[in-house]
């Protein structure tokens, strides 16, 4: 990808609490069958490579007894009718950031997840309940754990401490440090930045010789070393210096032909696997997976939070073309018989846990694979391409991970969203969609109460002695300390404008240290810091503003998000009003805004700028 963004500032936050913390897990306990036991009968069955038509499929003690069941069920088995459905092995998800809603992507069929980045605590949680057997309520988490990147390089900016690489030789004592920590396998980052919400984003990345070392040390380990990419120039390079797969495709409008084959040979030579990742590619691209939005049976699932999570892609606009190198590839490297894994990069906005791999087997036929292939994608190829050899098939012994859909999928990829049961190691999972669906329904029906703005709108009550509010918890200074970053602000009382109205001059200095710096000045709307409150009173924001010329940045926070929703200002060097619309604000739910904040941001550099009268106000 051109542009390759995670998380944001506040998300970061969660993370750095993954680090210091350990990670709790809860569900209800699930009703199990009579005797442990379940016969799914007359049910058409695809193993995880082929179809197999109308089967018996006997399930017991967590394991698939008999996938070919052609003898009379004992008593204390469960039957389930299969007439007009098809069983799919559990799907798994090859490529998320499985930081938070660890239990969603179960309800929706994903009974495990390779994850692509998480603090050690978090994995070293996930490998125990794995190996005592409590984690029949979440899909298991097969991660990588700390990513390897360079000073300043992508993954530093979460506000993580990242054992970071400057030389080859430090590879085998770094991967020794990530199995140590439970990482099942190892991933590397190749990513210079780009550009995002019109900024131009820039990471230092490792050098060939230094991904050289760290792939060749995880293969002396019998480990796998997977690849994020940028670009074609890196994803080719990965792949010359024998990573095991790419993680990511890439956003751009088009890719030559002599490109195009070139990769296709060299993936196909190094039997190296790809992760397309189409979820987030599209979000990037500004596309909506608006199939899913417009799904009421998938969406009921999910509270308020996490659909506006959905709901809210990093693309301002719609950009299908920079699908278009990507779609390409992806036919042609599945034509090649190249493995191709089915991976959202869920954790990121305009993805959401679970669901969005439905969408992303969308994409994949969308792109060219057959029905087929991406269930092959999304089930025995991830299972054979990360060693897992205990699932991703419907085969007598292996894991009773299992899905069962209304329909056809080989024939109609959208039936597997038409979810009639699943299993995670045999126990059904349905009672957890049923308390889930119930828990959104609440959350759904939930209001903030909408607060009363000043007659004037004005929220802005500067003077010597406070920064103060007629609401909420009000104003304080902010910069990205809380993320990890080096950034500073200094607030003082500046000259009233020429109406008046006081002033808050901001002196901020960017520096590096985190990958999206910020400092400046922020409003708290709710009574707590973060608290959401409802400002749908208001349809416009208005402000004063002046300074030293350069652009600046107003934001909001909304609940269930941590990346703001900004547009660009410049501070000139007289007083200037400013008017938005809050429409302007992509994606923003104004009843649920958690933060508001004026803020210089990158280039590094000393800023200073002047705010007043700010207010939120109806036209």
């Amino acid at each position: 990808m051109k542009t390759k963004i995670l998380l944001t500032s506040l998300v970061a936050l969660a993370l750095c609490a993954q680090a210091n913390n350990s990670v709790a897990f809860t569900a209800p306990a699930l009703p199990a069958a009579s005797g442990g036991s379940y016969l799914i009968q007359n049910v058409r069955v695809f193993d995880g490579e082929k179809m197999l038509g109308q089967r018996n499929v006997l399930i017991a003690n967590g394991r698939i007894v008999d996938a070919n069941f052609k003898k009379k069920a004992s008593t204390n088995t469960t039957i389930i009718n299969g007439a007009g459905r098809t069983l799919l092995p559990g799907l798994i998800d090859a490529h998320v950031h499985a930081y938070q809603d660890q239990e969603l992507p179960l309800l929706y069929g994903v009974t495990t997840q390779i994850d692509m980045f998480s603090a050690p605590s978090l994995v070293q949680e996930m490998n125990t309940r794995m190996k005592n057997g409590s984690n029949k309520h979440a899909p298991d988490l097969i991660s990588a754990g700390m990513l390897a990147t360079a000073p300043g390089g992508h993954g530093t900016e979460y506000g993580m401490t990242i054992d970071t690489l400057t030389k080859p030789e430090q590879a085998p004592a770094w991967v020794d440090a990530r199995i140590a920590e439970g990482s099942h396998f190892i991933k590397i980052v190749m990513e210079s930045g780009g550009e995002f919400d019109g900024a131009k984003i820039k990471f230092n990345s490792l050098d060939l010789a230094i991904v050289e070392a760290l792939i060749k040390a995880a293969h002396a380990r019998k480990k796998l070393a997977v690849v994020h990419i940028g670009s074609y120039q890196d994803a080719y390079d990965a792949l010359r210096l024998g990573a095991d797969g790419l993680v990511h495709l890439y956003n751009a409008a088009d890719i030559s032909e002599m490109d195009l084959q070139k990769m296709v040979a060299l993936a196909k030579a190094k039997n190296a696997f790809i992760i397309p990742t189409f979820s987030v590619l599209e979000s990037v691209a500004g596309v909506k997976a608006q199939d899913l939005l417009d799904d009421p049976a998938l969406m009921s699932l999910l509270k308020k939070t996490q659909v506006q999570t959905l709901n809210m892609p990093y693309g301002k606009t719609p950009h299908p073309e920079k699908l278009i190198a990507a779609q390409r590839l992806t036919k042609a490297l599945s034509s090649a018989t190249v493995t191709l894994l089915a991976g959202t990069d869920a954790g990121n906005r305009g993805t959401q846990y679970g669901i969005s791999l439905h969408h992303e087997l969308g994409s994949l036929v969308q792109a060219g694979m057959t029905p087929i292939g991406a269930l092959i994608a999304a089930t025995s190829a991830p299972a054979k391409a990360f060693h897992l050899n205990d699932r991703g098939r419907i085969a007598k012994g292996y894991r009773a991970d299992l899905v069962l859909v209304e329909g056809n999928p080989d024939q109609d990829i959208r039936a597997t969203r038409r979810l009639i049961e699943v299993w995670k190691e045999g126990e059904i999972v349905s009672p957890l969609r049923a308390a889930q669906t119930q828990i959104a329904t609440q959350d759904q029906q939930v209001k903030h109460q909408m607060i009363s703005l000043p007659k004037d709108g004005r929220i802005s009550l500067f003077s010597t002695e406070k920064l103060a509010s007629p609401f909420g918890f009000g104003w304080v200074p902010s910069q990205d300390e809380m993320a990890g970053g080096k950034s500073t602000v200094k607030l003082t009382l500046a000259a009233p404008t020429p109406d008046g109205q006081a002033a808050i001059a901001i002196h901020a200095n960017i520096k590096e240290g985190f990958g999206f710096p910020w400092a400046g000045l922020a409003f708290f709307p709710g009574q707590q810091a973060m608290q959401p409150a409802d400002l749908s009173a208001a349809n416009t924001l208005k402000f004063k503003v002046k300074g030293d010329g350069k652009s600046y940045k107003v934001s909001f926070s909304i609940e269930g998000s941590y990346i703001p929703l900004s547009v660009a200002f410049t501070a000139p060097t007289e007083w200037k009003e400013i008017s938005i619309p809050l429409s302007q604000f992509n994606g923003l739910n104004p009843r649920a805004i958690t933060s508001m904040g004026f803020n210089a941001g990158l280039p590094v550099d000393e800023y200073d700028f002047q705010i007043a009268d700010v207010r939120l106000v109806h036209e």
